[in-house]
């Protein structure tokens, strides 16, 4: 079907020894065979793979050929992941809106400002893919055309309030001792959550306090942020 065009081989650091084999076998000869056949066809395609993995890492394990590897290598791109380039995020959050009504009819159409900027804080460790998931979950159980802060998944939640730029000087500009307890403890349970790899009770336990203790914290940190949104 891709014969005289393009074929898109996806996570291509995922495929098997045997299959590495057959690919590269089409590659260097331009035909293969059907399962089950014996005639030979010819075909003459583009091939564009993607991986996430560092190929040159799985070829020193023995888990992808280097020979294939410089068969598909013949123009290298690069593409930073989703935390390099956040200014992508408001176009993708429109993009995938407008994906998904037209496929589930949703009547979601924007984000709001503090959700926006929730999402432009969070570093996305499953790139593209988890900010589409993320926008499908939400376009569905969404009851409003527009997506507040609270409509998100709590974890984009927290790490928004953890990551709010603390206030300095308050004094000066008029704070109070409740936003400057507050932001100091912000800034406690942050450094907790950053050294235990943000799990919630090896945190807890580094400030001395139960881990119901630090999730309700948390909570409240959240809908002060909310309340300020």
């Amino acid at each position: 079907m891709a014969n005289g065009g393009t074929i898109f081989l996806d996570e291509i650091g995922e495929m098997s020894p045997a299959l590495q084999v057959k690919l590269l076998r089409v590659l260097q000869e331009r035909k293969f065979e059907r399962v089950g056949g014996t005639k030979s066809i010819h075909v003459d395609i583009r091939i564009i793979a993607a991986t996430n993995r560092n190929l040159t890492t799985a070829i020193n394990n023995g888990t992808f050929r280097e020979d294939l590897y410089y068969r598909l290598n013949v123009i290298p791109l690069k593409v930073p992941p989703l935390k390099r380039r956040k200014s992508d995020i408001p176009l993708l959050i429109d993009f995938f809106l407008k994906k998904a009504r037209r496929r589930k009819r949703q009547k979601v159409k924007e984000f709001s400002t503090a959700a926006t900027d929730a999402m432009l804080k969070y570093d996305w460790p499953g790139n593209v893919r988890e900010l589409e998931n993320i926008i499908t979950r939400v376009s569905i159980l969404c009851d409003n055309q527009t997506v507040g802060f609270h409509d998100l998944p709590e974890y984009l939640q927290q790490n928004s309030v953890l990551n709010k730029p603390v206030k300095e000087d308050l004094l000066t500009k008029g704070g109070t001792l409740s936003e400057a307890v507050r932001d100091f403890e912000k800034r406690l349970i942050l450094e907790a959550l950053e050294k235990s790899d943000g799990v919630k009770a090896k945190a807890a336990k580094l400030l001395n306090i139960k881990r119901t203790t630090l999730v309700e914290k948390i909570k409240k940190q959240n809908e002060a942020d909310a309340a300020c949104a």
